[in-house]
């Protein structure tokens, strides 16, 4: 027997369950098919400001304890070479903990530095659950094949085959519909993203340390009940997992961040792509569209992937709707494309402006500084304005170098 829905969405992280809770909303029959999701994922678990005001209406209809958040007050950037660090304050944090069952819904615009870190966990399953009670069905079976057809595609589990009128592949870097329908990732376009979750510690600070061998940064994000560690490095940057954790595991003992924690090990990809590859990115057809870290949107730098999973989340509910990805193509390469290739224009110059130890030392001497850092945490802060930001404040030696780097694609 071959079943049938409106739109199926494969993959149930935070852009198929935000695309699934849109369509719901407007009346679509949307089946998700995901068996593994919520699940603890290796990401620092950062939600930035513009991510929660896209999606703060949907979770704060649901219990406070839904997604229990640890409340961040500011990041502190490490030079451990040079025995440097820096405070940089983060104020107007959400915490789901204020909303909820007092019927008060969160205020998604307190702040453009507001930030909170949550269980990836919880805060995935907040969103999953939104769309499930907005009327999604969630079927809890790997998709082993998909296939278009001239009506739609076809899905195929184990057990069961599904008719759908339009295909969102919000799968992920290993994306199944990306491999089906365009391409798979190469490996210069992905990154490795390994760490360690270490349980029964836990903080009220972001701990950042960027680095240049690999380019990229070691971060130490606390959620409710322990510290999300890790290190990110592009994978063909001759680095393997092993020793990418090796060098976050040497991290952790050179700060002493967890000691007497239990080190739990993780690994995972993330698309990092350059701005060659940003230009020709394949994000959709006339029956289908991909979304999230599937479409490769992700940002070259931070790897923030959680708003752009939201934001192009959102869009591919309209093109489903629609029955046609062009919209939504010519969207994405309007509103995030640019953003995104710029970021991957800067990425080589801006951690080695970061690891020379002079971002450090502006961080603490210039509040102006500190400020625009805080905008960039929270994604307040733009690539292509970064530059001509970091003038203004006056720290002459900095600018000069931000304004110098990005000349490589």
């Amino acid at each position: 027997m071959i079943h049938s829905t409106d739109v199926a969405v494969i993959g149930a992280g935070p852009a198929g369950a935000w695309a699934a809770y849109n369509l719901a909303r407007r009346g679509a029959r949307v089946t998700i098919f995901d068996p593994s999701h919520p699940r603890e994922k290796p990401c620092g678990g950062g939600v930035t400001g513009r991510a929660l005001a896209l999606v703060a209406g949907a979770i704060g209809e649901l219990s406070a304890s839904a997604v229990p958040a640890a409340l961040i007050r500011r990041a502190r950037f490490l030079n451990s070479a040079a025995r440097q660090s820096a405070i940089v304050p983060l104020t107007g944090v959400w915490d789901p903990r204020s909303g909820g069952s007092s019927g008060r819904r969160p205020d998604p615009t307190v702040s453009e530095t507001a930030l909170f870190v949550a269980s990836r966990a919880a805060f995935d399953v907040a969103l999953l659950t939104a769309a499930c009670q907005a009327g999604a069905t969630l079927m809890t079976a790997r998709v082993t094949d998909v296939s278009l057809e001239s009506d739609g595609a076809r899905i195929c589990t184990a057990d069961d085959a599904f008719r759908a009128r339009f295909l969102i592949g919000a799968d992920g870097a290993n994306s199944l519909v990306r491999r089906r329908c365009a391409r798979p990732f190469n490996r210069h376009e992905l990154s490795i993203a390994t760490g360690y979750f270490a349980h029964g510690v836990t903080s009220d600070e972001i701990v950042i340390e960027l680095i240049q061998d690999p380019p990229g940064y070691i971060w130490s994000f606390p959620r409710p009940t322990h510290l999300a560690i890790g290190i990110c490095g592009q994978a063909d940057a001759g680095w393997t997992a092993a020793a990418l954790r090796e060098r976050a595991a040497a991290w952790i003992r050179c700060t002493r961040i967890a000691d007497g924690a239990r080190l739990e090990p993780y690994s995972w990809p993330i698309p990092s792509l350059s701005a060659q590859s940003l230009s020709g990115l394949e994000l959709g057809g006339s029956k289908w569209c991909l979304a999230g870290d599937a479409a490769g949107l992700v940002d070259p730098i931070t790897r923030e992937g959680i708003y752009y999973a939201l934001l192009s989340g959102e869009w591919t509910a309209d093109a489903a709707l629609a029955g046609d990805a062009s919209r939504y193509v010519a969207r994405v390469r309007a509103e995030i494309v640019p953003e995104l290739a710029h970021a991957a224009r800067l990425r080589t110059g801006f951690f080695h402006l970061a690891s020379s130890g002079l971002l450090i030392n502006a961080l603490t001497q210039s509040a102006a500084v500190s400020a625009v850092m805080a905008n960039l945490i929270a994604g307040s802060q733009g690539y292509a304005g970064l530059k001509w930001r970091l003038l203004r404040t006056m720290e002459w030696r900095l600018a000069w170098q931000a304004l110098t780097m990005g000349h490589a694609p």
